[in-house]
């Protein structure tokens, strides 16, 4: 009869931690799914590298101010050209790669911030990440992130373990706190590395050692609930996954299209899940941007249709998902040497789903005359946190704000409708 430390022992040895949790999966309290929440699921994206808002939301009525010192990079205005910007309300305008967005901002189901962002002005990417995910620009000892006070001050309880998800390898600071987030790079693939067999064998040791059917202390109940946790994940059955309404997502080397399609399914699952976070990089663009042509316009193509595909897929369930896009700053206004633009200030969000007021851009505009930048870049003047507080408020039901984004006096911006 194998004993427990012999069974923990050879646990570990085929790559499985010394506890009952195999390594690829987080240090997670396992609770029972199905346990959800009276708000909304939250999808929070974020462009890593410091997209160039001017070239995705196009201020083309800022004239002169913004063509001529963008001779090469710029965005035509809409009706010049074949490769024109598409008009959103006679000032602003989607990059034509957006093109998926224009039927859902349409629709009134996205809006448009611009020239949002950070207050602090860093422009180094790691710093300005860090801030902008932990909530508390300027701050680095705050060790939480915003999303993780949401959860952690919410009045109800969501015991599944899908309550916060991570899609990709590395979990956003955003979601550090006291509940303990998952960290999620495929359904398909989250079993024991592929070893089908392996898992079994585990399986049945358990069982000798353990009273998985009918636990009766805490380890007993872990270690039932990694396994109801595993076989809830297998029945999902992510390879034979259909999208509904033809949504087609983008296959890009990112897997940013196979992250929104999973999350799609965890919503429709209705596994307990509250929050989902997913990044896009490749923004970081200083030499050869490629704006209507190139790894800028590949890029924004991706997000484009990702969203697009996203947003069909859920259908009328998008009526109970808030959706939001950032970037950790924009970049400057006039293009460098290089035809390409250098780390900046302001930029742009995106808010998608049922609660949004959409069909507009929401902007206190400063213009891009060149006294109204701030050194060279597009000037806030709509602070980022104003924009995820009212989603967290009036979607997500949270009224804790002064926890969530301690220190900050939030302006009420109008950009939702209560749940």
């Amino acid at each position: 009869m194998q004993t427990r430390r012999d069974f923990l022992k050879n646990f570990g040895a085929i790559g499985v931690s010394s506890t009952l949790f195999p390594a690829w999966m987080p240090r997670m309290a396992f609770r029972p799914p199905n346990q959800g929440a009276p708000g909304d699921v939250l999808v929070c994206i974020f462009l890593r590298g410091g997209i160039d808002g001017l070239s995705a939301v196009v201020p083309f009525g800022d004239g002169a101010n913004y063509y001529d010192i963008r001779p090469t990079i710029a965005v035509p205005e809409p009706g010049s050209a074949d490769n024109a910007a598409i008009d959103l309300d006679g000032y602003f305008s989607l990059n034509p790669a957006l093109a998926p967005m224009y039927d859902i901002y349409s629709a009134g189901k996205l809006a448009v911030v611009h020239a949002a962002g950070s207050i602090d002005p860093s422009r180094s990417h790691f710093d300005a990440m860090q801030f902008m995910e932990y909530g508390t620009p300027g701050n680095k000892t705050t060790g939480t992130g915003w999303i993780g006070r949401h959860l952690q001050t919410a009045a109800w309880q969501n015991d599944s373990p899908f309550r916060a998800v991570g899609m990709g390898a590395m979990l956003p600071n955003s979601l550090r706190g006291a509940t303990p987030p998952l960290a999620l790079r495929s359904i398909a693939d989250f079993h024991l590395k592929g070893r089908d067999g392996e898992l079994k064998r585990i399986e049945q040791t358990l069982s000798q050692l353990y009273a998985i059917n009918a636990p009766a202390n805490t380890l007993e109940t872990q270690a039932k609930l990694v396994f109801e946790t595993i076989d809830l994940l297998q029945d999902l059955n992510a390879d034979s996954y259909q999208p509904a309404n033809g949504a087609d997502y983008p296959a890009d080397a990112e897997g940013f299209g196979l992250g929104l399609k999973q999350i799609a399914q965890l919503i429709k699952a209705d596994v307990g899940l509250e929050v989902a976070c997913i990044d896009l990089g490749g923004w970081d663009t200083h030499e050869q941007q490629g704006t209507l042509e190139g790894t800028f316009y590949d890029l924004l193509g991706t997000l484009g249709r990702g969203l697009g595909a996203f947003y069909a897929d859920l259908g009328d369930r998008m009526d109970g998902v808030s959706l939001v896009t950032m970037s950790e700053f924009g970049r400057r206004v006039e293009e460098n040497a290089s035809q390409g633009t250098d780390h900046g200030h302001g930029n742009f969000m995106f808010l998608m789903g049922g609660g949004v007021v959409g069909g507009q851009v929401f902007s206190q505009w400063p213009t891009l005359a060149p006294e109204a930048l701030n050194d060279g870049d597009l000037a806030i003047t709509t602070d980022y946190r104003d924009v995820l507080a009212e989603i967290v408020s009036q979607r997500l039901l949270n009224p804790a704000l002064d926890q969530i984004f301690p220190g900050h006096t939030v302006t009420p911006l109008g950009l939702v409708n209560p749940k």
